[in-house]
């Protein structure tokens, strides 16, 4: 099973995926959120016969959404209004995480939606 992992941002938004076989997560791009978001990441789905989408789910150390999940959970709305099954993972510094391991370059917020496919991926074993 082939899955995505979205890393949801105001500025960026981060993509990875699994290989083939849906073991192992890579970093794979990262896209301007702009007006052509959606359309980019319709085209990655359909391109890499995507299954399953999962997005990080952004709180803060309460335990309340943090700003930007609100947009987040529109953006997801419209992928599942395309026919995208989105599913909702825990996130918690990710990003600051991507940078520990790699410094901060191009690619962080890919490594950051990494990470968040790797601990889906972990939570279902």
């Amino acid at each position: 099973m082939r899955l995505m992992a979205i890393d949801y941002g105001e500025k960026r938004v981060g993509i990875a995926s699994t290989d083939e076989g849906g073991s192992f997560a890579l970093p794979r791009t990262v896209l301007p959120n702009d007006e052509k978001l959606l359309e980019n990441v319709l085209e990655m789905v359909k391109k890499e016969s995507i299954e399953e989408v999962i997005m990080g789910e952004s709180k803060n150390f309460a335990g309340e959404d943090n700003l930007i999940m609100k947009k987040a959970l529109e953006f997801k709305s419209e992928l599942e209004s395309r026919g995208v099954k989105v599913i909702l993972h825990p996130e918690v510094l990710t990003t600051m995480e991507a940078r520990r391991l790699q410094g901060n370059n191009d690619m962080t917020d890919a490594s950051a939606a990494a990470l968040i496919l790797k601990n889906y991926l972990e939570s279902r074993v």
